[in-house]
C-alpha cells in the first residue's frame, strides 16, 4: 500500500511558535559547550555565505563594465574581476557547505535526544496509555517527529531564513547604489511572489489531502479484496469490487486533476510576478543607462540579483507545505512526550528490599473506569515459598491483579505489601526485578533464541543461559536446531511451537532469577500433553519460591497451598482443592463444568478414533 500523508492540518502560528520554541533547547543543550560553539560557527558560515553570495554580482558589474570600456585595461582588468567573481562564488559555496558539515553534529544530536527522550517517555507510561493507543501510530510519531526536526532545521534553517536575509541585503545594496525605487520594486515583487505562493499553496493543500485520502482508500479497497478473493468468489461479486475499487479511483481523478490544475495556476501567477518586476526593474535600469547613470555592468546587475533571489524561492510552495508538515509532526511527538504518567516513583522512593518475598494484598480495590469496579476488597496472603493460585470466570479480575503486583496501575484502595513494603512506597524497577513473569501469550523478540533467553538478564554469560535453557528442558531442542543458540524466532515467536514459546519465557525468567514467581494463565493455549509438560518445568522453576498462579484450568493448580475463588471482583472463596470441592460452591462448580467438557472431549476423540476404525477397509 502506498504510504502518502495527507498534508498537514490546520494549526494556527501560535502552535507552530510553540513546537519551535519546544525544539530550541535542543539546538542550544546545557552542559554542550562543544554543541554551542558549533552554533555560533555554523551562524557566522551562513552570514558570511549569504554576505559573499551578494558580493558575487558585484564583481560580475564591474568585469562588464571594464569589457565595455575601451581602454588599454581591457586586457588585464577583466581577467582579474572575473577571476575574483569565480573566487566569491566558490567561497559563497564553500561557505555554505562548512555551514552544513558544523551544524550537521548538532542537528543529528537534537534528532537523537528528541527521540530517545520520547522513546524513553513512551516506556514510562501507563498500560492504560499503550492500550488506548495504537502502537504503529505511536511510533510512526516519533518516527515522523524526528525527520520533521531535520527537515525543520534543514530547510527552515539554512533555506527560508537565508533567502529572506538575502531579501533584505540585496535591497539594502540596491538603495545604496541605486537608489529607493530599485530596492522597493525588488522588495514588493519579492513580497508578492512569497505571498502568492504561500496563499495559493494554502489553498492547494485541501486538494492534496483530498488526493492522499482516497489514494490510501483505494489501495485499502483493493488489498482488502485481494486478501479476501475466496471470499469474492463465493459470492461472486468481482463486479461489485471493481465498483467500490473505482469510486475511490474517480475521486482521486478528480482531486488529482484539481491538484494539477491548481499548481499550474500558482505557476502562472509566480511566472507572472516575476516577469512584471524583472521588466520594471529593467526598464528602470534601461533608462538609467540611456540617461547616463547607470552602466552596463549596472544593468547586469540588477538582473543578476534578480536571477538571484528568484531561484530559491522557486520551492518555496513545497518548503512551506513540509514546513507546515514537520510543525505538525513535531508538536505530536512533543505532544506525546507531555503525556503524564499515571504511575510515578514517589520523591526520594528507595529499592525494594526482598527477604523472603512475602505478597500481600490488604483490602485491594480498583477500577480502569469509576463507573466500573474490577476488584472490591480484595484480600489474600501468599508467604514466602508458597503457592496461591487465583480462579474464577472470565471478567472476574483475575489478570487485574497481576497487572497491580507489577504496579502498571495503582489500586484505587487498599495496599499491596512485598515483604512488609508498600509497593507504592518504593521504585517501580526494584518492584518488577523481584517478580519474574511467564504469561499466557508469549511474545518475543525477532531475534535469537539467544537474546530472547539472555534478555532476562541482559549480559548473562553464555553458560548461565545454556543452564537456565536446561533447567526449563529447552537446551536440547534447540541443539537440535541447525543455527543452535543462533536461531532466530521470528515475528513474535512465530516459528517456535506453544509449548517452546513457553519454555523459552520459563528459561529467561529463570535467568532473571526472581523471588516471587507470576504464572498467569501460563498453559491456557496448549495442548493436554505439552500443558503437562510444561506444568512440571513451572513446577521446578518455582520450587521455594513465592508464587501467584492465575488459572482458567482448575486441573493445573489442584496442588497449590491455597486457592483464591473471584467472581464479580470479589474474593468469594479460598481453600485447597479438596475444601473447596467440599464446600460445594463456586469452585465445586466450575470443576464440575470442566470435568464434564473434558469427559465429552475424551468421548468424542474416542468416538473419532472408532469411526475411522470403521471406514478403513479390510485388508
Amino acid at each position: 500500500m502506498r504510504s502518502m500523508d495527507p498534508g498537514p492540518p490546520k494549526s494556527g502560528p501560535r502552535k507552530d511558535w510553540q513546537t519551535i520554541h519546544t525544539l530550541l533547547p535542543y539546538l542550544w543543550p546545557p552542559g554542550e559547550a562543544g554543541l554551542r560553539v558549533r552554533v555560533v560557527f555554523a551562524m557566522l558560515l551562513l552570514a558570511l555565505a549569504k554576505v559573499t553570495n551578494v558580493g558575487v554580482p558585484i564583481f560580475y558589474k564591474h568585469a562588464v563594465d571594464a569589457l565595455s570600456a575601451n581602454t588599454a585595461a581591457v586586457l588585464t582588468v577583466p581577467v582579474a574581476l572575473l577571476v575574483g567573481y569565480g573566487l566569491a562564488r566558490v567561497l559563497a559555496q564553500t561557505f555554505g557547505e562548512l555551514r552544513d558539515a558544523v551544524f550537521a553534529k548538532v542537528a543529528q544530536r537534537a534528532i537523537r535526544l528528541a527521540g530517545l527522550k520520547a522513546f524513553k517517555h513512551l516506556h514510562r507510561l501507563s498500560l492504560r496509555f499503550h492500550m488506548d493507543r495504537k502502537t504503529g501510530g505511536v511510533s510512526r510519531a516519533i518516527e515522523r517527529g524526528t525527520k520533521g526536526i531535520e527537515f525543520l532545521l534543514t530547510f527552515m534553517l539554512f533555506n527560508v531564513l537565508p533567502t529572506l536575509l538575502e531579501i533584505v541585503m540585496v535591497c539594502a545594496v540596491l538603495w545604496n547604489l541605486y537608489g529607493v525605487w530599485f530596492a522597493l520594486v525588488t522588495f514588493l515583487t519579492m513580497g508578492a511572489y512569497i505571498a502568492w505562493t504561500l496563499i495559493i499553496t494554502e489553498w492547494r493543500i485541501k486538494y492534496r489531502r483530498i488526493m492522499n485520502d482516497t489514494d490510501s482508500e483505494a489501495n485499502t479497497k483493493a488489498i482488502d479484496s485481494l486478501l479476501n478473493f475466496e471470499t469474492v468468489k463465493y459470492f461472486g461479486n468481482e463486479d461489485h469490487e471493481a465498483e467500490r475499487f473505482d469510486t475511490s479511483l474517480r475521486n482521486y481523478e478528480a482531486a488529482a486533476v484539481k491538484s494539477k490544475t491548481t499548481l499550474s495556476y500558482l505557476n502562472i501567477g509566480q511566472g507572472a510576478i516575476i516577469a512584471i518586476g524583472v521588466t520594471i526593474t529593467m526598464v528602470m535600469a534601461g533608462m538609467g543607462v540611456v540617461g547616463g547613470t547607470m552602466t552596463i555592468g549596472d544593468f547586469v546587475l540588477v538582473n543578476a540579483y534578480l536571477i538571484q533571489l528568484f531561484l530559491p524561492l522557486n520551492f518555496l510552495g513545497f518548503v512551506y507545505r513540509e514546513i507546515k508538515r514537520s510543525l505538525t509532526d513535531m508538536e505530536t511527538m512533543f505532544e506525546l512526550m507531555q503525556e503524564n504518567a499515571e504511575v510515578e516513583d514517589k520523591p526520594g522512593a528507595k529499592p525494594l528490599a526482598i527477604n523472603g518475598g512475602e505478597v500481600v494484598f490488604e483490602n485491594v480495590s480498583f477500577a480502569y473506569d469509576s463507573r466500573r469496579s474490577v476488584l472490591e476488597k480484595v484480600s489474600f496472603t501468599v508467604a514466602p515459598g508458597k503457592t496461591i493460585a487465583i480462579v474464577g470466570p472470565s471478567g472476574a479480575g483475575k489478570s487485574t491483579i497481576s497487572r497491580l503486583l507489577f504496579r502498571f496501575y495503582d489500586a484505587t484502595e487498599g495496599r499491596i505489601l512485598i515483604d512488609g513494603q508498600d509497593i507504592r512506597d518504593v521504585t517501580q524497577k526494584s518492584v518488577r526485578a523481584a517478580i519474574g513473569m511467564v504469561p499466557q501469550d508469549t511474545v518475543l523478540f525477532n531475534d535469537s533464541i539467544y537474546y530472547n533467553i539472555a534478555y532476562g538478564a541482559p549480559g548473562a554469560m553464555p553458560s548461565d543461559v545454556e543452564n537456565t535453557a536446561k533447567m526449563a528442558h529447552i537446551h536440547d531442542f534447540i541443539m537440535s536446531l541447525p543455527d543452535g543458540y543462533s536461531s532466530t524466532v521470528g515475528e513474535r515467536g512465530l516459528k517456535l511451537s506453544g509449548g517452546e514459546k513457553q519454555r523459552v519465557a520459563i528459561a529467561r525468567t529463570i535467568l532473571k532469577n526472581p523471588r516471587i514467581m507470576l504464572f498467569d494463565e501460563a498453559t491456557s493455549a496448549l495442548d493436554t500433553h505439552t500443558e503437562q509438560e510444561i506444568l512440571t518445568s513451572l513446577k521446578e522453576v518455582s520450587a521455594e519460591r513465592t508464587t501467584l498462579t492465575i488459572a482458567h484450568r482448575l486441573s493445573t493448580v489442584i496442588d497449590s497451598d491455597e486457592i483464591l475463588v473471584l467472581a464479580d471482583g470479589r474474593a468469594v472463596e479460598r481453600g485447597n482443592h479438596a475444601s473447596l470441592l467440599d464446600l460445594g460452591g463456586v469452585y465445586a462448580g466450575m470443576w464440575a463444568r470442566q470435568q464434564e467438557a473434558q469427559e465429552a472431549l475424551v468421548a468424542l476423540e474416542r468416538a473419532g478414533e472408532l469411526g475411522v476404525l470403521k471406514d478403513e477397509p479390510a485388508e
